[in-house]
């Protein structure tokens, strides 16, 4: 199935509707952190009843235009994977900031036409921040084209990560290549929510990131979203990223590659 750029911008329409419904759940949940219970799914892992609310509402907008469809999301909710077109969404990036009131959390949406990213959403719950593309018509940030950085030195370069809290067999490596990083780029930074991470990436906040154990849902709308920034998203081989459970390399290209050959040398 080969999707018109009128089809993908019909898909694209889809992606931010949902995630705006999705967001008007999450900002109504912020204005009453204190009556929300915790539930965890594994150390330092987090869901609230609002990631489930998030999750249903945005898979109600979805459903209701595409009846067809599939729907991979974290909270669990139904669809097949098989499915022509699937979407796959993160109703809530960024729980554990959301319970402490920390201004970083996300709804993340793409949609897969029989495996391949046609069109993503990123919509910032917190501050109204909303990242866009479809696939060959470029990435946008609040309606206006964006594009990666042209930061070539690493001394000067911002470099996004996230921890290995989900796998402590990671954590060795990860802390490995730290002092490496630290010292010769201008800084790096882990806010805690991947999906805007990689916006960040594809908008030139930042010039490279990397995180080891990421999940679909956690990737499939930014990678669509950097590519068509400019930017490249690898795993630690080197090999494009598909959106699967897995470790991601991202950043403008020069970027790119210098931190891909300090993971690997780590």
């Amino acid at each position: 199935m080969h999707e018109s750029s009128a089809d993908r911008r019909v898909l694209l329409a889809t992606c931010v509707a949902a995630a705006v419904r999705a967001a008007d759940v999450i900002k109504a949940g912020a204005a009453r952190l204190h009556e929300l219970s915790w539930e965890s799914k594994g150390p330092s892992d987090f869901v609230s009843q609002v990631d489930r609310d998030a999750e249903a509402a945005l898979s109600a907008v979805i459903l209701e235009r595409h009846p067809a469809a599939g729907i991979m999301a974290e909270e669990g909710s139904p669809g097949a994977q098989s499915r022509a077109l699937l979407f796959v969404a993160d109703p809530l990036d960024g729980t554990t900031n959301f319970l402490h009131g920390f201004p970083w959390y996300a709804v993340s949406i793409a949609a897969l036409v029989d495996g391949r990213q046609e069109a993503a959403a990123i919509l910032n719950a917190a501050t109204g921040e909303l990242f866009t593309s479809v696939l060959n018509g470029g990435a946008r940030r609040s309606g206006q084209s964006i594009r990666v950085s042209g930061v070539t030195d690493p001394s000067r370069a911002l470099i996004g990560t996230g921890f290995p809290f989900k796998h402590p067999e990671e954590m060795a490596p990860y802390v490995r290549v730290l002092p490496r990083l630290m010292e010769g780029t201008a800084g790096l930074r882990r806010a805690g929510a991947a999906a805007l991470d990689l916006c960040d990436v594809a908008c030139g906040r930042f010039d490279a990131f990397w995180e080891y154990g990421l999940a679909p849902w956690d990737v499939a709308a930014g990678i669509l979203i950097i590519r068509e920034a400019g930017g490249v998203v690898t795993d630690l081989a080197g090999e494009p990223s598909a959106v699967q459970h897995g470790p991601v390399v991202a950043g403008n290209p020069t970027m790119h590659a210098w931190l891909l050959k300090q993971l690997k040398s780590g």
